[in-house]
């Protein structure tokens, strides 16, 4: 038995669930940035870990029409940080080929909320992989 035992699987709840005051936040604020994307990261609940109770503000944060840009240097030490959330302006809440590419490098638990002229708000959760994935909202 040596002193560094590699970690064979990553905790990943069955069912991901998020607070509406925490789901209402994220609407607001990609309705605010439209017609640029909104970028945050989410906090889960640190005794159930499969509830995010918070959205962080990175700082340095840039948001363009079609990119939200993380400077991940910026976070925090806090393991309870589980993934990312952002818009589309275009209201199609489905992840591009860079979205894909963080996902997989960044966290377990992503949400893109899909944002229309008309303030109508969409939104889809997906794992580190791209799979939707359902959630509860409490």
């Amino acid at each position: 038995m040596g002193l560094f035992r590699r970690k064979t699987a990553e905790y990943t709840p069955k069912q991901w669930k998020i607070t509406r005051k925490c789901l209402t936040l994220i609407f607001e604020s990609s309705k605010s940035n439209y017609p640029q994307e909104f970028g945050a990261l989410l906090r889960v609940d640190r005794v159930d870990k499969n509830t995010i109770i918070e959205v962080i503000l990175l700082p340095g944060t840039i948001s363009g029409d079609s990119h939200a840009i993380f400077h991940l240097h910026m976070l925090p030490v806090d393991y309870s940080v589980v993934g990312t959330v952002h818009s589309h302006p275009s209201s199609i809440a489905r992840p591009s080929d860079a979205d894909l590419d963080l996902f997989s490098h960044f966290g377990r638990i992503h949400i893109i909320v899909g944002v229309s002229p008309f303030g109508d708000v969409t939104w889809k959760a997906y794992d580190y992989i791209g799979h939707n994935v359902s959630m509860e909202i409490i």
